[in-house]
């Protein structure tokens, strides 16, 4: 076996952890220089990372755990590094590469766990926000990327020139119509919420058609029933639902998919490993996002020094020549995102598909945080009780606005509406200190299907619209949040509705002014003894404004399951409401 080192002068290529317009790309360049959070982080430019010396003493462990996708080359890329001997600080290394799902690793993550790894290299900077979104995530430290392919539409051929391939381009928008109008062509997708291609894909559908003058959102929606009702659970089932071959029988299953939101890699995989004719790859023209491969410590703080040092020289090897024809001969482009023409022929691109596009805005994590929303809301219809403060300080101005709170809140609560399906239930409670008698709750609308009409022909979804502009601040009423919350909670329990995703809605601006309620000790304890994870309601609470205590809410909406939120402009409530559904229902 050879012996391969480099001299310790010499400046491995590495990445530079710095977005580009294009995502996040990373500069190649003759001098290593990573900013990591515990001191490992320069290298390079001041020898940190030596790649020479002697292998005679035992070889440093890294372990990674990867996208399926990538996972193949990063495993061809530890074996080159093995026979060669490559070394960092005079070490060999021993680099053991694991393929796993990104958002089950993001999941483990955000839990406090996935200590059994150095290195993670999800397919998209995405799952880095999901793994830290919570106060006890294992810490993850993103520093380059090393490879990127695009998202785009693969088809049948058949099916490919029925659209004018390659000739014709499509926006997103315009695409997906044609993909997904009547049972001609089926369009298959990988569950946004677990498959970053199928996210992505969604949210430039959104902007596709919002820019074409979609505002409300009409045709995404659309576009995401059709899609969830031929949606494969991950990344790695959804090439199965192909048509296996040009037989009417295989074409005619409705089971079978004769187009695909697949990337460019999965493309060229497929293509590569089929006897039949190989897919067509459309690249819509007003953008096509690309994977990002960032290459993440994983809690570097409790890696050795040796570690953490031989897992960045891993991360550089991708920017050498060999690195680079290794993910090359698997179908990747080089991090910044160039393409290469003999991968994009080999995964069925051709020109004038618009497959290198230098200027290029991804979608911004707002965009994609607000499709996954409505994804969740889509695809689970939800069954939701909206339970509104209407003590009197809700006839407050908000800061900066000619409107009061409720004003503002009741707008929101209008526009997070317009995201709702007929299918989904929705109902509406309001409370403030007796309101009710000795009740500080009210019930206002009854929880029901928005497509629901009434005996005069009037949809429920209309009702529920005037019931929300129709809110009005109790002058003389008090917060009475404790026994409304309980209450509210034993309703939606008693009429929960299996399949659905049934939650309770509460929003307050202030804490609990009721003397004569229960304790907030009591109210904690009864929840966590009415909770039942085989009748799922979580509470996402949301304290609006400065005067409410989100630490009292987010320990309510807990001890059900759920989540507690804090807005200081009621505005955002729409957005925050999206979210909250969206991490809720990936929890059940």
């Amino acid at each position: 076996m050879g012996r391969h080192s480099l001299p310790d002068e010499y400046g491995a290529a590495a990445p530079d952890p710095r977005p580009r317009a294009r995502g996040r790309t990373v500069a190649i360049a003759t001098v290593l220089v990573l900013a990591v959070a515990a001191g490992t982080a320069v290298a390079g430019r001041n020898g940190l990372l030596p790649l020479g010396g002697s292998c005679a003493d035992e070889a440093v462990r890294v372990d990674v755990v990867a996208a399926p996708d990538i996972a193949p080359a990063l495993a061809q890329a530890a074996d080159h590094i093995r026979e060669k001997e490559v070394t960092s600080d005079g070490h060999c290394m021993d680099v053991r590469v694991t393929p796993r799902d990104a958002y089950q690793v993001a999941d483990a993550l955000r839990a406090g766990k996935g200590g059994e790894y150095e290195v993670w290299v999800p397919d998209s900077a995405l799952w880095l926000d999901r793994a830290g979104s919570d106060s006890d995530s294992t810490p993850v430290t993103p520093t380059g990327n090393i490879a990127a392919t695009p998202v785009g539409v693969a088809m049948l051929p058949s099916a490919a020139r029925s659209l004018g391939w390659p000739s014709k381009t499509y926006t997103w928008a315009e695409l997906t119509a044609a993909a997904t109008a009547g049972e001609k062509l089926r369009l298959g997708t990988a569950d946004p919420a677990r498959s970053a291609p199928g996210l992505l894909a969604l949210t430039m559908v959104g902007a596709s058609a919002a820019e074409a003058g979609d505002e409300d959102n009409t045709q995404v929606a659309e576009a995401a029933k059709i899609l969830a009702s031929r949606m494969s659970d991950s990344d790695g089932q959804v090439l199965d639902t192909l048509a296996r071959d040009a037989s009417g029988t295989e074409q005619g299953n409705p089971r079978r998919n004769q187009a695909l939101i697949l990337t460019e890699q999965a493309a060229h995989r497929h293509n590569a490993g089929t006897e039949e004719e190989g897919l067509d790859l459309f690249y819509p023209k007003d953008g096509t996002p690309l994977l990002d491969y960032p290459f993440t410590l994983v809690d570097e703080r409790g890696q050795s020094t040796d570690e953490s040092r031989a897992a960045v020289r891993f991360m550089t090897f991708f920017g050498e020549p060999e690195g680079r024809r290794v993910l090359a001969r698997h179908g990747f482009r080089p991090e910044s995102g160039d393409a290469e023409e003999a991968v994009v022929t080999a995964a069925g691109g051709r020109t004038p598909q618009p497959y290198e596009q230098e200027e290029f805005e991804p979608p911004a994590p707002e965009a994609m945080q607000e499709t996954l929303g409505m994804w969740t809301i889509t695809v689970q219809s939800a069954r939701l009780t909206t339970v509104v403060d209407a003590s009197g300080s809700m006839a407050q101005p908000v800061p900066g606005r000619d409107q009061s709170r409720m004003d503002v809140t009741k707008a929101s609560l209008i526009q997070a509406l317009s995201q709702f399906t007929p299918d989904d239930e929705i109902g509406l409670w309001e409370f403030a200190t007796h309101l009710d008698g000795d009740k500080d709750f009210r019930k206002l609308v009854e929880t029901r299907r928005l497509g629901d009409r009434d005996e005069k022909g009037k949809a429920h979804r209309e009702k529920l619209t005037a019931a929300f502009g129709d809110l009005t601040p109790v002058p003389d009423g008090a917060t009475g949040l404790y026994d409304t919350t309980l209450a509210a909670y034993r309703a939606a329990q008693d009429s929960y509705v299996s399949g659905k995703f049934n939650a309770l809605v509460i929003l307050t601006d202030g804490v609990n002014e009721d003397p004569g309620s229960i304790s907030r000790s009591s109210l904690v304890a009864e929840l966590e003894g009415l909770r039942d994870p085989d009748r799922p309601v979580p509470v996402i609470a949301i304290a609006v404004g400065p005067a409410a205590d989100k630490e009292e809410v987010k320990e309510i909406a807990e001890a059900t399951g759920g989540s507690g939120h804090q807005v200081s402009d009621p505005a955002q409530i729409h957005a925050v409401i999206l979210k909250a559904i969206m991490e809720a229902g990936s929890t059940l």
